[in-house]
């Protein structure tokens, strides 16, 4: 549940961040601001729905769940394959997110 919760409100932020580079490096309709709000609030809510009882460290492990659906949706959607080095920095930021989650505390 964890896992989806992250990678949904990485879909999220990344579908709502493209639609204003959209709008404003693309060329597109302001009206994809619209979906792109609802769709950076829905970033926002699904994030907060995450189990670390601190939001720094539920946002330190996002950043590492974010850089690898980055790439995904950069191979996905802008057609650009992520090269060896994006692979291997995107399973480090992942390995570093899983550390920060699965440590145990006290």
């Amino acid at each position: 549940m964890t896992l989806a919760l992250y990678l949904g409100a990485a879909l999220c932020e990344i579908a709502g961040c493209f639609a204003v580079w959209a709008w404003w490096r693309g060329g597109a309709s302001a009206l994809w601001l619209l979906p792109g709000g609802v769709a950076l609030a829905g970033f926002a809510f699904l994030l907060a729905l995450t189990p670390p009882e601190a939001a720094g460290r539920s946002f330190a492990v996002y950043g590492g769940v974010y850089i690898a659906a980055s790439l995904g949706w950069m191979w996905l959607y802008e057609g650009m394959r992520p090269d060896r080095f994006d692979l291997a920095g995107a399973a480090l930021a992942v390995m570093g997110s899983a550390v920060i989650l699965l440590a145990p505390r006290g």
